[in-house]
C-alpha cells in the first residue's frame, strides 16, 4: 500500500492575531464604562437639581466620574452630609423627616437600562477600526 504525507503551510495574520482586536475590544470596553459613568452624573446632577429647593454649589462640584479598579463609578468624593442627602444616613428617617433625595439610586436604577444603547452607540466607531 502505497503512503501519502499531507503538508499544511499557515501564515497567521490579521487583527485576531497581531493584537489589533483585543486592543480594539479593550478600549470599546472601557469607554462603554466612561460614557455609562458620564451619563449616570449626569442623571445624578439633573435630580439633583430637581429636589433641591435651596440649591447651593459646593456638593453638586463635588459629584463627579473617577477611575475605580477596571472602571468608573460616580461619586461624591466623600463629603461627610452625603449620606443624609442620598437617604442612607444615620440621621435620615425616623430620627427625622427627611427621607433623602435617592439621586444616586435614582439615576443607577436608569443608567442600567440606558447602558446597553451607549454601547450599541458605540461598538460603529470599533467594529471600523478592525
Amino acid at each position: 500500500m502505497p503512503g501519502f504525507d499531507i503538508r499544511v503551510n499557515v501564515n497567521a495574520n490579521g487583527p485576531m492575531f497581531d493584537g489589533r482586536a483585543q486592543r480594539a475590544l479593550r478600549d470599546y470596553q472601557d469607554q462603554i464604562d466612561y460614557r455609562v459613568a458620564t451619563e449616570a452624573e449626569n442623571l445624578v446632577l439633573a435630580n439633583l437639581g430637581r429636589s433641591i429647593k435651596h440649591r447651593t454649589p459646593y456638593y453638586e462640584t463635588r459629584v463627579g466620574v473617577e477611575r475605580a479598579g477596571r472602571g468608573y463609578e460616580v461619586t461624591d468624593h466623600g463629603v461627610i452630609y452625603g449620606h443624609w442627602l442620598e437617604g442612607t444616613g444615620s440621621r435620615n428617617f425616623p430620627v427625622t423627616r427627611f427621607r433623602g433625595y435617592r439621586s444616586f439610586s435614582r439615576a443607577r436604577a436608569l443608567i442600567q437600562r440606558r447602558a446597553p444603547g451607549i454601547a450599541r452607540r458605540l461598538l460603529a466607531r470599533y467594529t471600523v477600526r478592525m
